[in-house]
């Protein structure tokens, strides 16, 4: 395949990393603070996998070492300051944040039996180790998560001391400062509470497969194959960023991340066929985003879902339930950026430009590991358990394929800094949870969440498309500057009971909340994904997020269609209904992506347009009648479109 874009450098993908993505503002040491930080992380890896294949300790250590691992590595790894004069060199105050945050990690594991057999009961000392770890966590979610949910979890915190003093319904008895500390971090309420849990076991287990699957080669692989697949397809290069981005979210999990990466080698491919800057942008920005909706790995909130769902749901079943919504949800921004390319008349890669596909389907076993989660996962295996299978699998084709490609790379060294790359991706998720446990054990202690839950409903006067909407604007504000696992805990907590008081589904109604969560990293004026793949692009930032929430309508839609429509998550359907919603819903896509972007089989006026907008959401509106009245608009359009094409001029490149 010829060079037919020139794709940014790797300190340019790492400038605009750290600007807007905070877990990649580490320092970059040498010398010997380089082999003490690689010896933590190691170090961190290797508990993780000993009682992975051992067996979980009890939930307080398990939880309270894998706290102080990720404490004590992100003061000696992230300055106080993002522009810190000193991002190479170690300073003497993060060395004795970095010692308490170990010494907060190690103090249950010292202390275990006087701690369990005290329960309630605190000492001084035990009263002073309680306020350093909330402090600790404070600020080391500050500095590798970000402001926003820092202060969120100051003020539950400020709610939970001054409750007497809420106004309305807010109020509640208030919790003394002494029962506070003890429920963050002396009970399994709080810091230490199921988000950390899950981030202590699953997910941890899942960053490293990633890092595996980095490692050997499968992260590049997904380019060529997306090139293979999509390259000579009309405006194939967006067709490209599509694809690979879906495959890329099982690697990453982080939206910004994605666009980075697979946005240096799709979106320069984009502007070189004819893409404005902003739409190529936005069209990476929208697939990346995306990226964390797709299974069998959803992201780090995915794995929480199962906790917080409980009722004996499975990972699976989260994966089995999200598999359609994301296959609508690509194939919309794919017929979007189908019609925008027909509009401005731009065509595939040429035959020169497209790599060679028989090599690239020679490579189709890189693929095993995916598969492999896949199918343990449907035989019914935990979570852990598919995990670690799935690392030992991805090693085993990493050597396979150094025996059959010669230009292959994958060595004991590889395999080694694996470990480390994964235990240093775990430490934003680890301080995220544990800011997210305040939260959570802020809302347990008071009510808070069936107070809000109550309160949101009073003020949608109990109407769900009112409560929907609601909790919808709710999930993206605090969605804004936010990961998606923070942001997942708040609003699972907050906003789904209300969804739940009027008889959704839970499965349906974390969903709900966990996409529009998603969707803020595309949504402005906050929307991270969308300013990252700007500074790709070097566009126009806001009018790359215009462009990508628009990409994305059919995220925006979807969560109400599955609420409404139970179907669409494979709960209590048949195959025959199955059917008939997605077959329907693809339609009312079709004509939404249409009536958008002002072209089908030809240019659209504006009553064309408008019409074509109604159609595709009375289609995607999951009842008989509006199906019926959607699909002969549809249909009468499209007949009109092809009387009609004949008769108007087919647009150049240069036009649009």
């Amino acid at each position: 395949m010829k060079n037919i874009q020139e794709t940014i450098s790797v300190e340019e993908q790492q400038k605009i990393l750290e600007k807007f993505d905070p877990e990649s503002g580490a320092r970059q040491y040498k010398g010997w603070m380089q082999w003490v930080i690689f010896i933590l992380l190691l170090s961190f890896s290797i508990f993780q996998l000993y009682t992975a294949i051992k067996g979980i300790l009890p939930a307080q250590l398990q939880r309270s070492i894998h706290l102080g691992f990720a404490l004590g590595l992100i003061f000696l790894l992230f300055p106080a300051r993002k522009k810190s004069p000193k991002r190479g060199k170690i300073v003497w105050y993060d060395v004795i944040l970095s010692l308490l945050g170990f010494g907060v990690g190690a103090y249950w594991p010292l202390n275990y039996n006087k701690l369990i057999t005290s329960i309630g009961v605190l000492d001084s000392v035990d009263f002073y180790v309680g306020i350093a770890a909330i402090l600790l966590v404070l600020e080391a979610t500050r500095r590798v998560v970000g402001i926003p949910i820092t202060i969120i979890s100051i003020l539950f915190l400020l709610y939970a001391l001054y409750g007497p003093y809420m106004p309305g319904f807010l109020v509640h008895r208030g919790i003394s400062l002494d029962r506070l500390v003890q429920t963050m971090f002396f009970t399994t309420e709080g810091i230490l509470g199921t988000p950390l849990s899950v981030s202590s076991t699953f997910i941890f287990l899942f960053l490293l497969f990633g890092a595996f699957l980095v490692k050997t080669g499968v992260g590049s692989y997904f380019n060529d194959l997306a090139v293979s697949i999509a390259g000579r397809r009309t405006g194939g290069p967006a067709k490209v960023a599509i694809f690979s981005s879906a495959l890329q979210g099982t690697i990453s999990g982080s939206s910004v991340a994605n666009v980075v990466t697979s946005g240096s080698f799709t979106i320069p491919m984009m502007k070189k066929l004819g893409y404005k800057r902003e739409f190529a942008g936005g069209v990476e920005a929208a697939a990346s985003t995306g990226g964390q909706l797709m299974p069998p790995i959803m992201g780090a909130a995915a794995f929480l879902m199962v906790e917080f769902i409980g009722g004996g749901i499975t990972y699976w079943d989260i994966a089995k339930a999200a598999a359609i919504p994301a296959l609508l949800y690509f194939t919309g921004i794919w017929i979007m950026t189908h019609f925008e390319a027909k509009r401005l008349g731009l065509q595939g890669l040429t035959k020169e430009e497209m790599p060679n596909r028989l090599q690239v389907f020679k490579k189709l076993y890189l693929l095993t590991p995916i598969l492999a989660v896949i199918i343990l996962l449907m035989t019914g295996r935990s979570v852990m358990n598919a995990a670690l299978w799935s690392i030992v699998i991805t090693i085993a084709v990493g050597f396979i394929n150094r025996l059959l490609d010669r230009s292959a790379k994958f060595s004991i060294v590889d395999l080694v800094v694996a470990l480390t790359d994964g235990a240093r991706t775990a430490l934003g998720v680890a301080a995220a949870t544990a800011c997210a446990g305040i939260i959570v054990g802020v809302v347990t202690k008071t009510g808070l969440g069936l107070k809000l839950g109550t309160g949101l409903l009073t003020l949608a006067n109990d109407k769900l498309l009112l409560t929907l909407f609601f909790t919808m604007i709710a999930s993206l504000i605090l969605g804004m500057g936010s990961p998606t696992t923070a942001n997942y805990v708040i609003t699972s907590t907050i906003a789904a009971p209300a969804i739940i008081l009027m008889g959704i589904p839970d499965l349906a109604a974390h969903l709900f909340v966990f996409y529009f969560g998603i969707m803020a990293d595309i949504t402005p004026p906050v929307a991270l994904a969308a300013f990252a793949a700007a500074g790709v692009a070097s566009g126009e930032p806001l009018r790359t997020g215009v462009n990508s929430a628009k990409l994305a309508i059919a995220a925006f839609i979807i969560p109400y269609m599955f609420v409404l429509s139970p179907e669409l998550l494979m709960i209590d359907t048949t195959w025959y209904q199955l059917i008939w919603v997605v077959a329907t819903a693809i339609a009312g896509m079709m004509a939404v992506g249409a009536g958008v972007i002002g072209y089908w089989y030809r240019r659209l006026n504006p009553v064309e347009r408008l019409i074509s907008i109604g159609a595709g959401l009375a289609l995607i509106y999951p009842e008989g009648m509006t199906d019926f009245i959607g699909l002969l608009v549809f249909i009468g359009l499209i007949v009109l479109q092809f009387i009609f094409k004949g008769n108007k001029q087919q647009p150049s490149a240069m036009q649009g």
